[in-house]
């Protein structure tokens, strides 16, 4: 840690009583001198504080202007391909075009070929970004071999066959599908409300079939720069045909692919250019390999067209609240590991569960099991149940927004 300069010290004027006048008045005249010299060397670093003042200030502004034209105008992403006497040759990501331009005078040290940079209208070169790799590994979250299986998916028995027959099977039994000589889905869409299994399914098989599991939120496909969507969407596909047998799940697929307007802000630009380009790779599809495709989404009314249509997502499964015997396979598949009463009867615990998701009911036995903890036992009782459930009752009670129209369940 650098230091300021210490200032000088003080002089400080001792007369000896013994001395003679004309030696106390030659003390007193280099006493004298002495503190010119110090108020000269004091006056001279106030004036190179107050230059050094300026200098600070004039970058601070610049450092504000340049901050403000980085946050209005637009940046694109571009690699930098060569680095010249003439200046930097990039090449533009989405057109491919190739332009010699210049750098930042702050970036002209620290680019090499390959590197990735943002460019503004005039392609001169704003910023200098993170290596593509680590994009892509923050992105995306891999799992080799997830934990998930069929048994601890309960409730929704029809849409694991349907995924199972178009996302497993190919995987699995390729050769059944040659034999039939009928292409297999080549991506599978599930819709319904949260909590009700649709990341679960996607895991679970991932697991049966041994395949790297590769999610990602269709949220993060909308990116700080122009361009960078597009091309995130790109190393989605690839990393899974480097990681093949692959999963890849879109969660949130509506952020990305909600239906097309007319508006020209260059946010929404952007989200459509990168629905372009998951479109595209979803249309080369079958030539991947093995490699398959489920995205999950809330709200399908929101959804194009375009993603919708056959030869994308070929099966369209519905993924609801469970009925009441999806509600009592929910509770046994949650209670499993936990020491509860023989007593407890959980097809009548079910009844009263309407209109909960799985989610809510996995919830609801773990907030029984924090009642018996609670009193200090270690066996749950159906008394632990009702009182988790009059807890969960009133928490919605009071988190519900009032409305027009009263909705009864």
């Amino acid at each position: 840690m650098s230091r300021s300069p210490s200032l000088p010290d003080r002089p400080r004027l001792d007369l000896d009583p013994e001395m003679s006048e004309a030696e106390r008045l030659a003390a007193i005249r280099q006493h004298y001198e002495r503190l010119v010299s110090v108020n000269d060397e004091l006056d001279q670093r106030l004036s190179e504080a107050t230059d050094r003042r300026e200098e600070l200030r004039e970058e601070v502004e610049q450092l504000k202007r340049r901050n403000e034209t980085l946050k209005t105008s637009s940046l694109y992403l571009a690699t930098v391909e060569e680095l010249t006497d003439d200046g930097v040759v990039i090449k533009q990501h989405g057109n491919n075009q190739e332009v010699l331009t210049e750098a930042s005078p702050h970036l002209e040290s620290d680019l090499e070929a390959g590197d990735r940079v943002a460019i503004n209208d005039s392609f001169a070169i704003q910023q200098l970004l993170d290596d593509e790799t680590d994009s892509r590994a923050q992105a995306m979250e891999i799992d080799a071999s997830p934990e998930i299986v069929y048994d601890d998916i309960g409730g929704i028995d029809e849409q694991v066959r349907e995924v199972r027959e178009a996302v497993e099977d190919p995987l699995t039994n390729p050769e059944m599908f040659e034999t039939v000589g009928v292409e297999p889905p080549s991506g599978v869409l599930l819709y319904g409300p949260p909590g009700t299994g649709k990341t679960m399914l996607a895991k679970a098989v991932a697991n049966e079939t041994d395949a790297t599991f590769i999610k990602m939120a269709g949220s993060e496909l909308v990116r700080k720069f122009i361009g960078e969507g597009s091309r995130l969407v790109r190393d989605l596909f690839d990393l899974a045909a480097e990681r093949e047998p692959a999963v890849i799940f879109i969660d949130e697929i509506d952020a990305v692919a909600s239906k097309r307007t007319d508006s020209k802000t260059s946010g929404d630009a952007e989200v459509q250019r990168t629905m372009m380009q998951l479109l595209s790779e979803m249309d080369g599809f079958e030539d991947r390999g093995e490699v398959r495709i489920i995205a999950a989404t809330n709200r399908f009314d929101m959804l194009d067209e375009a993603i919708l249509r056959p030869g994308r997502f070929d099966r369209l499964i519905e993924v609801p609240k469970p009925n009441v015997e999806g509600r009592e396979h929910i509770l046994k598949i949650h209670t499993r590991n936990m020491n509860v009463d023989d007593d407890v009867d959980f097809a009548d615990i079910a009844t009263s569960l309407d209109d909960y998701s799985g989610a809510d009911i996995a919830a609801l036995a773990t907030e029984a099991g924090m009642f018996a903890i609670r009193d200090e036992r270690t066996e749950i009782r159906r008394a632990d149940f009702d009182a988790a459930y009059a807890k969960v009752e009133d928490a919605d009670e009071q988190t519900t927004i009032p409305g027009p129209t009263t909705y009864q369940y």
